[in-house]
């Protein structure tokens, strides 16, 4: 072959991977995750498969059979669903996978089992200690409940922060965050309750609010104070309403991009792929 006829980042023996979604076309995986998966020298790609909900059931054990399917990727509004599917394959949760009762990576071992787990936590975490930001006996405001926000609750409790606030449109969802959160740490003062941002130190969104053409912010507020320090998990737009305000009021800020990096090399390795020295 010449190079006008064939491209060298992909061949039969690609080992390939998917991530899960609807919609899908907000997601950065796809780029980030092979670029870090082609810098440890692997054969690998992960590619986006649009699934909607009514087919999920269908579609997911017909992908899992393929021989070079390496691992899946879920993201909204798949995590929780996920979690079952895993469960139906006998995949062995991962800890935080195990508290959460979400998933967002499962993968195949070279023995042919599946193991799963949700890495949005370790994410979050990792963001914010890039950025200098500790939680230790620091005040949260999170918004939003579901897969992402349970398990950036979850990680956020192990880090030992004073307090946690939680508000997502789900009241039940709420308050069962809140349950794990307290059997994690019953030290920290863990609440549901109406989004605020009084007395608080970070501001997390994990609500899909805000994400591609939105441009509604996620809580009922025209400023924030600057002190305040703002997460957006949305990855794009990048720069979201929520993000954009907190500029404007000077807070320092953290994307989605910027959370995504803090948790796709931790992923990598789950898929098998290990970091040089590691």
């Amino acid at each position: 072959m010449t190079a006008e006829d064939a491209v060298s980042y992909v061949s039969g023996r690609t080992r390939m991977f998917g991530i899960i979604g609807d919609p899908i076309e907000q997601v950065r995986s796809p780029e980030m995750v092979t670029a870090e998966m082609k810098q440890r020298g692997q054969d690998a790609l992960l590619v986006p498969l649009h699934v909607l909900p009514a087919d999920f059931d269908d579609v997911l054990p017909r992908l899992m059979k393929l021989a070079n399917l390496g691992g899946l990727v879920f993201t909204i509004p798949y995590k929780v669903r996920a979690a079952t599917l895993a469960a139906s394959y006998g995949a062995a949760l991962g800890p935080q996978a195990r508290i959460v009762g979400a998933i967002n990576a499962l993968g195949r071992g070279a023995d042919g089992k599946w193991r799963a787990d949700i890495f949005d936590g370790l994410g979050c975490v990792e963001a914010f200690r890039r950025k200098g930001h500790a939680f230790k006996g620091k005040r949260v405001m999170l918004l939003g409940a579901g897969g992402a926000g349970a398990a950036i609750g979850v990680a956020i409790a192990y880090e030992g922060p004073a307090a946690i606030r939680l508000f997502d449109v789900d009241a039940g969802r709420a308050a069962a965050l809140v349950a794990k959160i307290r059997s994690v740490d019953a030290g920290i003062a863990a609440e549901a309750g109406a989004p605020t941002v009084d007395g608080v130190d970070y501001l997390i969104n994990a609500t899909p609010v805000g994400m591609l053409t939105d441009v509604r912010l996620p809580l009922p507020v025209e400023s924030l104070p600057a002190r305040l320090v703002v997460l957006d998990a949305i990855v794009k737009p990048e720069r979201t309403p929520l993000l954009a305000l907190a500029e404007r009021c000077g807070c320092p800020t953290i994307g989605g991009r910027e959370m995504m990096r803090g948790q796709i090399a931790t992923m990598v390795d789950f898929f098998g792929y290990k970091r040089a020295g590691a």
